[in-house]
């Protein structure tokens, strides 16, 4: 298959020829900008462990291009064009995220469960099969395992055994990193993260990462997020960040962990949907993250995450946010101030900041740990995911999103922050979304802001004036707060079917905000991080 790839990509002039003209087009829409690694402050020791944590994260990335698209590893590994090659390290595949995955080598469209599920199987069939083998169920649902038919059976295999060889080199890896770690409670997340590679059970270690307090190092590493899984919406991904922390920016942060308990109680949802925060860690943590990889790594550029996703650890515990400031400051300077001179009216585009931005992606992860920890679909407690299937991701960004913007609002409301500013945090939020709409309904985020975008026009919170839009700044609070109580209301009821119709009906892009898009061309749709450590993919 991938012999005959390169065939067609390279045997012809004229094709190899409009192959390069394509690949450029493509590769302009990334702003390649470094992240180094800057070792100030660090002991010999410390670098050291740092570049086990490479080590180990490199272990993640080598499974994430077999969990997504094995053939585009093969293509990788053989081909000579080093922008071929660069084109498939942004995406971790062949499929273009940017134009709704269609693939820019070959003609085979994105197969929903990439190669986590047999080609071809759908939710549909899987529900069929459990019906008639409810042994299984567990299994087959299990977020760490993978699905392949042998024969009739269709059999979920643990990730600690389809990616052994991986998963034992990145566990001792750890270990090695623990036996140099001077932080206690560090070290032992390492040896427990170590052990629960090789398990597929990552409570333990979930629960101890929680509880590490204010770290010099820190590493995220562990099959997490749902991307990739468009058949059931469970499956994991592997990923990894390797993070060093930024006292000064961290502290600044000290200012939102009070009020999380409050935004909780506050949110427009029946009591019994949004369960006490009270005594639960919030640790937030500014890093700076001089390596990253699979899920982290490839795709859509990450400023920010909230974990573990683990409902059981957001009930005993909470969860810890950490923000990539290196990310960060890419995004806004590259990508979401210029593009917002671009679609938004010019007084309202100056209103957008940095600050405001950042505040706006500080309560987004707050917001993913608030709202309910499960539904109630059937009456029966059930995971979010499991109860919602495909669309989740994409439901559960935007209610991360708007409940976001619902928290600043009340924060402002209640004296935390101040009410001058309602303006700057509403622009530095809609210049955002026009920042992830550009990665189209293919993507969760994209998707779920696209969705926010069609809402915000329809209730005339947002407006399109010659051509650029413009905020009604007195009309959008109580517009975003109709929004958050929607889609907080469909995790809680886990109405699958409520969560399908709404994004299907507000999902277009409308062809006037194409438009505009399009005009805005010149500026990248993301950055395409320049790592200090080298990736060495195989």
């Amino acid at each position: 298959m991938i012999w005959l790839l390169l065939v067609l990509i390279f045997a012809c002039p004229h094709s190899a020829a409009a192959q390069t003209a394509t690949l450029d087009a493509r590769l302009a829409k990334w702003k390649p900008v470094d992240m180094p690694f800057n070792a100030t402050g660090l002991t010999l020791r410390e670098r050291k462990l740092v570049e086990k944590l490479v080590d180990a994260a490199r272990q993640m990335e080598r499974i994430y291009w077999r969990q997504n698209d094995p053939e585009a590893l093969d293509l990788y590994l053989k081909t000579r064009d080093p922008k071929l090659k660069r084109l498939l390290t942004i995406y971790g595949s062949r499929f273009d995220l940017v134009e709704e995955n269609k693939p820019f080598v070959g003609a085979e469209p994105l197969p929903p469960g990439r190669n986590i599920y047999p080609k071809g199987l759908t939710r549909e069939r899987i529900e069929q099969y459990v019906k008639q083998h409810p042994e299984q169920k567990a299994q087959i649902y299990s977020p760490y395992t993978v699905l392949r038919w042998k024969g009739e059976r269709l059999d979920a295999i643990p990730f600690r055994a389809e990616y052994r060889e991986f998963l034992e080199p990145a566990s001792k890896l750890l270990l090695e990193a623990a036996d140099l770690s001077e932080d206690p409670a560090f070290a032992s997340y390492l040896r427990l993260r170590a052990s629960a590679l090789l398990r597929d059970d990552y409570y333990e270690s979930d629960a101890a990462w929680v509880d590490v307090s204010a770290p010099k190092i820190d590493v995220i590493l562990a099959p997490n997020e749902t991307y990739l899984d468009d058949v059931l919406g469970v499956k994991t991904s592997f990923e990894a960040a390797v993070l060093i922390r930024n006292e000064q920016e961290s502290r600044k942060l000290d200012l939102y962990q009070k009020y999380v308990p409050d935004i909780q109680d506050a949110l427009p949802l029946a009591a019994r949907d949004r369960p006490s925060k009270r005594g639960h860690l919030t640790p937030m943590e500014v890093m700076d993250t001089p390596f990253r990889a699979g899920d982290l790594r490839h795709g859509y550029q990450a400023v920010a995450d909230n974990l573990p996703n683990d409902p059981r650890i957001h009930a005993a515990k909470g969860t810890k946010k950490i923000f990539f400031k290196n990310f960060m400051d890419a995004r806004v300077s590259y990508v979401v101030l210029p593009l917002a001179k671009y679609l938004m009216t010019a007084d309202q585009a100056a209103k957008a900041s940095a600050e405001g931005y950042l505040a706006a992606v500080v309560l987004h992860e707050i917001c993913h740990g608030l709202g309910p920890a499960y539904s109630r679909a059937k009456e029966k407690e059930l995971d979010i995911r499991e109860a919602i299937g495909p669309v989740y991701a994409a439901l559960e960004e935007a209610k991360a999103d708007v409940v976001g913007m619902f928290g600043l609002a009340w924060l402002m409301d209640h004296g935390a922050l101040s009410k001058s500013r309602a303006e700057e945090y509403y622009a530095s939020y809609v210049a955002g979304i026009f920042r992830t709409l550009r990665y189209g309904i293919a993507e969760a985020h994209g998707r779920a802001e696209m969705m926010e975008f069609n809402y915000l026009t329809e209730q005339k919170a947002v407006a399109e004036r010659g051509g650029r839009y413009a905020i009604d700044f007195a009309r959008i609070p109580a517009v975003l707060q109709m929004l958050a109580k929607e889609l907080l209301q469909q995790e809680a009821t886990g109405d699958s079917a409520r969560a399908e119709a709404w994004f299907k009906k507000y999902d277009k892009m409308p062809a006037g905000l194409k438009s505009a898009l399009d005009a805005a061309k010149d500026v990248p749709v993301d950055v395409d991080p320049v790592f200090a450590f080298k990736d060495n993919i195989r």
